[in-house]
């Protein structure tokens, strides 16, 4: 095969679109220094226009070549590496801004740290996410530094030694359970969360002949990274300053663990017997190929090829036909909307869930111990 039939083969590689993230930054910028109506542009154009532009755009369905070596993707990891200077510019300016020279109402105050949170969420934690998961030391520093600003360092832990290995079984805590509304997974994944990543990182050390306290143990470094933002967060405000940070926090995770609510709910891998399970396939996660909203989160919606190959670069991640993975029926944003109404979620994807029972697994007649969770957990999990 010539290099010209190849190039036919595979969808030629662009940075510069998934660059269109900065121009989340002029927009907060306008809503801190302008406030009243101009707080609205950062969630209207992360949640209103982006899934238009994706009516507009359709599906992207095109593959790029999976081989392509890291050094043709310079562009495109420089993006999630400049992304912490940003975020800490726009987190802590903010703050000093709002406590030292605006005058706004305490509405207005509130929906401009929305709009950070929903910045730091849309953007910043899905960078946290691709960099996490790459071998480099100063991709998952990044990486930690991001999850800080947000107050939220264990996901590190807990999504690459729990979630991975283990989603679509009871011991994953993001995995959401069939007919269990958002209202009611997300304080349950708040509670459990800190401590699963503890056991995890726990069972991690005690392999290496290590206690929990262990210096080497991250935990301590995602609380001593938090803490310092918080100091600098009192520093430049006070007790306003680190109420205003932490609630911007909240905005964040609250996006993360929807996107987390929307990408598995109701996907389970199957009881083989003996605390084991099957393997992790394409089909435990529900994906979208939405083009525009793809390039806003930069690819996270190609979710099914994440979780076989969780290594790969956001450019290189692969779209599957759905008769091997479940499809969603838009891109992220409009799902995540959704999810916070239960009843009208449950109505629509309930019945998707049972469908991709029949599809991929029509041996299994009782589904009640995957419904409920009776399964035991995996062996050598804990």
């Amino acid at each position: 095969m010539t290099g010209n039939q190849t190039e036919t083969l595979h969808a030629r590689l662009h940075a510069w679109p998934y660059w269109l993230t900065l121009t989340f930054v002029p927009l907060v910028a306008l809503a801190v220094t302008q406030g009243g109506w101009a707080i609205l542009l950062v969630p209207f154009y992360g949640w209103v226009l982006m899934p238009l532009l994706d009516i507009v755009m359709g599906r992207n369905l095109r593959n790029p070549d999976p081989d392509t070596p890291d050094g043709a993707l310079f562009w495109f990891r420089l993006l999630t590496w400049i992304w912490f200077p940003i975020q800490f510019v726009l987190v802590f300016g903010t703050l000093w801004y709002l406590t030292h020279v605006a005058s706004y109402s305490t509405l207005e105050t509130l929906g401009i740290m929305f709009a950070i949170g929903v910045t730091t969420g849309t953007v910043g934690i899905v960078y946290a996410h691709e960099l996490m998961h790459k071998p480099s030391g100063l991709e998952r520093n990044l990486a930690d530094l991001l999850l800080a600003l947000v107050l939220y360092g264990h996901f590190r832990t807990e999504h690459l030694l729990v979630h991975h290995p283990y989603v679509g079984t009871p011991r994953d805590t993001v995995t959401a359970r069939y007919n269990e509304g958002f209202l009611r997974a997300f304080p349950r994944v708040l509670w459990q969360g800190p401590g699963s990543a503890w056991r995890a990182e726990k069972a991690m050390l005690a392999r290496r002949d290590r206690a929990p306290w262990h210096r080497s143990n991250p935990i301590w470094k995602y609380l001593l990274l938090q803490a310092a933002f918080l100091a600098l967060a009192f520093g430049i405000g006070g007790w306003v300053g680190v109420g205003l940070f932490a609630f911007q926090a909240i905005v964040a995770v609250w996006q993360l663990e929807l996107t987390n609510y929307v990408e598995h709910y109701g996907l389970t891998r199957e009881y083989l017997g003996d605390g084991k399970y099957e393997p992790v396939r394409p089909h435990h996660s529900w994906d979208s190929a939405h083009h525009v909203s793809g390039l806003l989160l930069i690819n996270l919606q190609r979710h099914a090829d994440h979780h076989v190959n969780p290594m790969r670069r956001y450019p290189l991640l692969q779209i599957y036909d759905e008769s091997v993975v479940p499809q969603l029926p838009t891109g992220y944003p409009p799902m995540t909307a959704m999810a916070m109404v239960p009843p009208i979620w449950r109505r629509v994807f309930n019945p998707k869930v049972r469908s991709w029972r029949r599809q991929f697994y029509p041996d299994i007649k009782d589904w009640t111990p995957y419904k409920t969770w009776a399964n035991p957990i995996p062996k050598g999990s804990e």
